[in-house]
């Protein structure tokens, strides 16, 4: 979530508190040194088995268990080594205080030794498991700053910061995406969203994105813009079609910004955005939203270009569905128009960390959609 504005940084990227910092420091030393909690086990474990009369109750198997530790958290060699550690500690400990019979104690090495194997192997499939998951999350960056610059973005009109969270967060990279450009006829900026998540959707998403960077700075007009996205999916999906993927259609919301107090807009079927000024907050009134890009074959009417007023001073907030549909436990809406009231004296910078925090409690924490929240601001 972003707190405030700051140097470049990825999309969606939190910026950590010093008590998250910490947080991580310790446990990284965790993961460095799992023995020492081992041997710190193991101690009042061996205690209590020579302090206890009774000959009958046996806490030294319990030790058993202790490899699990390192093998859920540590390396391959430390997990070794502490399956090593506890049978040199059980043979000890029983060669000291025998069991009743040898056969006792060979059913308790032989345990040991089985279940540490089976701590070596499963720390073995993990740690290959978490190097090809760190592979595909930095394919994912990789790919992602192609697709999403970071934010904020400054143009010569506005400042556009926000928060981007797609909801397969070891990907990172979901359906939403936006862009601004600095044109010859102003900021034109697009917040939109490929129908599907992850990689499957990523083919559109590139497609929007190619197609709105390049009409934005040659087409003098939204309308012959928004034109060049819907030309876009459409070849994409007609690929898509000889290829066997599915066709999938993009709801976009275009914004044209330039020096008069009113701003340009087509909306593609994308949930409209809110202005924070002086008064209620409600949405803004755009007519007819449309027909997603991709779908405009199906309708009868053209898009056309809506026009309201973005005066100095005021705040756009534009949001994905994956907020103004996020539903609690309960079933009820996220009550976003109420939300950003309460919010109105705070700092422009602030609403976005806001909104993720009070999404996140709103919804338990049971994100099922990728969140994209844009905070457009004039720039003085």
């Amino acid at each position: 979530m972003i707190r405030r504005r700051v140097a470049a940084r990825a999309p969606g990227a939190p910026l950590p508190s010093r008590a998250e910092s910490g947080a991580e420091s310790s446990l990284r030393a965790v993961v460095r040194a799992p023995m020492v909690y081992v041997v710190a086990a193991t101690v009042p474990i061996v205690l209590l088995e020579l302090m206890i009369d009774d000959r009958t109750v046996r806490l030294i198997p319990l030790l058993i268990l202790l490899p699990a530790f390192p093998a859920a958290v540590g390396t391959v060699r430390q997990t070794v080594y502490a399956v090593g550690w506890v049978l040199i500690v059980i043979t000890a400990v029983l060669l000291y205080r025998p069991l009743p019979s040898s056969y006792d104690f060979a059913i308790v090495i032989v345990l040991a030794f089985v279940l540490g194997l089976l701590c070596v192997v499963t720390c073995h499939w993990r740690v290959r498991r978490e190097r090809e998951l760190l592979r595909v999350r930095s394919t994912a960056v990789a790919l992602q700053r192609q697709m999403l610059r970071p934010l904020p973005i400054l143009t010569d009109r506005v400042i556009v910061d926000g928060v981007y969270l797609p909801v397969e967060a070891d990907r990172l990279v979901g359906g939403d995406l936006y862009e601004v450009v600095d044109s010859p006829y102003g900021t034109r900026l697009l917040v939109g969203d490929v129908q599907g998540k992850g990689l499957p959707a990523l083919g559109a998403a590139f497609a929007a994105l190619g197609a709105f960077r390049e009409a934005a700075l040659r087409e003098p007009t939204l309308t012959a813009l928004v034109d060049a996205l819907e030309q876009a999916v459409v070849r994409h999906n007609a690929f898509a079609q000889q290829t066997g993927e599915p066709e999938r259609f993009v709801t976009a919301l275009i914004l044209g910004i330039d020096t008069s107090t009113e701003t340009q807009a087509v909306n593609c079927g994308h949930p409209p955005p809110y202005l924070l000024e002086a008064g209620p907050v409600t949405p803004v009134q755009l007519g007819d939203p449309g027909v997603p890009l991709g779908l405009a074959d199906l309708s009868p009417k053209p898009r056309t270009v809506a026009w309201f007023p973005f005066p100095p001073g005021a705040t756009l907030i534009s949001c994905s569905d994956g907020v103004t549909e996020a539903r609690s436990i309960t079933g009820a809406f996220y009550p976003l128009e109420e939300r950003l009231q309460a919010w109105a004296g705070i700092s422009p910078w602030e609403v976005a960390g806001h909104l993720t925090e009070d999404l996140s409690r709103h919804t338990a924490g049971e994100q099922r959609d990728d969140i994209t929240a844009l905070v457009v601001r004039r720039a003085d």
